[in-house]
This record gives structure tokens, C-alpha cells and sequence, in this order.
């Protein structure tokens, strides 16, 4: 009977020692990353800066003062919209009156003149007097005509009237840029006193790195952050010494909006690509030991390879050496495939 209990005991230890057994371990999960492939490339960022918007030329004119007087009424402020012909601001001017005397002038000898001229013209005629005293004459009225005219059109062009009053009126749309009088202060002149801008601007400013010089030319390409086109008109020839870059200006392609002066937006320089450069996206590139890879897929799975890639940025890399058009790259799982590659 004892014997029967401690073999019953046995089994019952030997049982228990059975469900302690570790369970086998899970099953490795082969790596299968997304893939994408190359493809050939058109064109390659040279840099990614920031532009600041300005206004082309032509579009900015000063409304200066033709004659020196004081200022009555100003009748627009900084930042004002106005249209063209739109009246800025009205002087009180002597040397406007002055003109405006000499052109009443002229024109009474212009009168008188005239009658004289008439006058011998018909005695010569008559063979009362020489004919040469009808050319004096005739020759008089002339120069009293061109007079008068001179004076006429000297206050037309000042926008002046007769009584002194001068009146600067804008001379495109645009906006007040720039305003430096006030009611009662002095204007002589030679100053500007307004400054108008026309609205919106499709010019860019760039500062160039140095390291550019030489590669930036008119012509290439420019992208916005928000994907306009336009190219490169203008680069200096020189670089600041203090910055260590060069100027240069750009103009967008008309098919979009025009640009708020002043406005800061990213853009990119853009050059042909070289031949057998291909573009994958960037997530496929990994920095590694000082130098760019990706792993492109195999037979046998995928393997590491080294590739030269071309500065820039955006969601697309160029690979300009180490990978050929049409060869698949994974864009995903990298950090999985390198361990896997080191076992």
C-alpha cells in the first residue's frame, strides 16, 4: 500500500515538472518594406533659401514738388490705395505765380504782336511799307507765340493754376509708399514729397551662397514654397565680403497672383540634372558612417549600396552616382534591414 502511494506521489512531481517547460519561441516575421522606384531626374535643387518681395522696375515713382511753396491740404495718407490722377495733396506756390504772371504777360504781347504782324502784313501788301518791316513783324508775333506757349506749358506740367495753387495728383495706381509733408510745412523743389507703388510685385530678391559663384546664371530655374515657377534675371558679379554672398533677382512666371511687397517666402534654385541622375523619395536615403545609402532590393532580399546624392531638399532626393532608373528601393523598414544586414 505505501509502495502504491509514493508511485502515485512520483507521477504527480513528475507532472508538475512538465508544465514548468518554457514555450517555444515565436517565429521570426520576415521584413517587408514598402519599395519605390527610381526614376530619372530632370532637374536638382542647388539651394533652398529665403527671397523677400520687391517691386520691378518702373514701379515705384516719385511725385515730386515743381515749385517750392507751402503745403494746404493733404488728402491722402501712408499705405493709401489711389488711383491714377488721383489728387495727393494741393501747395500754395510764389514761383507757380510767378510763371503763371510771366504766361499773362506773353500773352498780351502775343495779342499785340499779332495785331502788328496782321497789321503790316496787309501796308507791305498795299506797298506802303517794305516787305522786311511785315517779316519783323511776323517774326515778332512768333517768338511772343512760342512764349506764351513755353509759359502754358510749364504750368500744365507743374499741374499749377493760374492763382498760385499747385496741385500733386498720383501719376499710376499703386499704394502711398512714402509720404513726408503735412499740412503747413514747407516744400521746396527739388524733394519727393510722396512716393507711390504699384500694387502686388512678381520680382524676388536672393542672397546667393558663395557657393553658387559661378554656378547661379539668368535663366535658371526658381520654385516656390507653394510651387511657382519663375527664373533667375538678374546675379552680381561680385560677392559681399561681409556676407559672403552675392545678389541676385528673380522673376515668377505671370500665371499666378501678384506678391505683397516686402513678404518673405522659401524658395529653391533649380538646375538641369545630369545625365543618369535618378530621384527617389527621401525617406529611401539613410546617413550613415558619412556616407548616404540605400538599400535596394535584390533577389535574395535587399542589400546596401552607397549612393552620391545631390544637395537640396523637398520630398524627393537626387541621386546623381550609385543607383540606376527602373532599380527598386525600400522607403520604409530601414532601421529593420540594417539590423538584419548586420547579423
Amino acid at each position: 500500500m505505501k509502495r502504491h502511494v509514493a508511485l502515485i506521489l512520483l507521477a504527480s512531481a513528475l507532472a508538475g515538472c512538465g508544465s514548468d517547460t518554457p514555450p517555444p519561441p515565436p517565429a521570426v516575421q520576415p521584413i517587408s518594406p514598402q519599395t519605390a522606384t527610381a526614376r530619372p531626374a530632370a532637374e536638382m535643387v542647388l539651394a533652398e533659401l529665403p527671397a523677400s518681395v520687391v517691386q520691378p522696375p518702373g514701379s515705384s515713382v516719385a511725385v515730386a514738388a515743381p515749385f517750392a511753396g507751402m503745403v494746404r491740404d493733404v488728402m491722402v495718407q501712408p499705405g493709401q490705395a489711389v488711383q491714377r490722377g488721383q489728387l495727393l495733396a494741393t501747395l500754395v506756390s510764389r514761383e507757380a505765380l510767378m510763371v503763371s504772371s510771366d504766361l499773362a504777360r506773353a500773352e498780351a504781347r502775343r495779342a499785340m504782336t499779332g495785331a502788328e504782324a496782321a497789321r503790316m502784313t496787309t501796308l507791305a501788301r498795299e506797298g506802303v511799307v517794305a516787305g522786311a518791316r511785315a517779316d519783323s513783324a511776323v517774326a515778332a508775333d512768333r517768338e511772343a507765340a512760342i512764349n506764351a506757349r513755353e509759359a502754358q506749358r510749364l504750368l500744365a506740367r507743374a499741374g499749377a493754376d493760374r492763382d498760385g495753387t499747385v496741385r500733386l495728383v498720383a501719376p499710376i495706381t499703386g499704394r502711398v509708399a512714402r509720404m513726408t509733408i503735412e499740412a503747413g510745412a514747407p516744400v521746396d523743389g527739388m524733394t519727393a514729397p510722396f512716393v507711390i507703388e504699384a500694387d502686388g510685385s512678381r520680382w524676388l530678391a536672393l542672397q546667393l551662397p558663395e557657393r553658387l559663384a559661378g554656378l547661379a546664371k539668368p535663366g535658371m530655374a526658381v520654385i516656390t514654397g507653394d510651387g511657382r515657377r519663375g527664373r533667375l534675371e538678374t546675379v552680381a558679379s561680385g560677392i559681399d565680403p561681409a556676407t559672403r554672398s552675392f545678389a541676385a533677382r528673380a522673376q515668377l512666371d505671370d500665371g499666378g497672383p501678384a506678391l505683397v511687397g516686402g513678404r518673405l517666402l522659401p524658395v529653391s534654385l533649380v538646375a538641369m540634372a545630369p545625365e543618369g541622375a535618378v530621384t527617389v523619395p527621401v525617406s529611401a536615403v539613410v546617413h550613415q558612417d558619412g556616407a548616404d545609402q540605400v538599400f535596394v532590393k535584390t533577389a535574395a532580399g535587399f542589400a546596401i549600396r552607397q549612393v552620391q546624392r545631390a544637395q537640396g531638399g523637398g520630398t524627393m532626393a537626387v541621386i546623381l552616382a550609385g543607383l540606376k532608373a527602373g532599380e527598386q528601393v525600400a522607403t520604409t523598414d530601414l532601421p529593420e534591414l540594417r539590423a538584419a544586414s548586420a547579423r
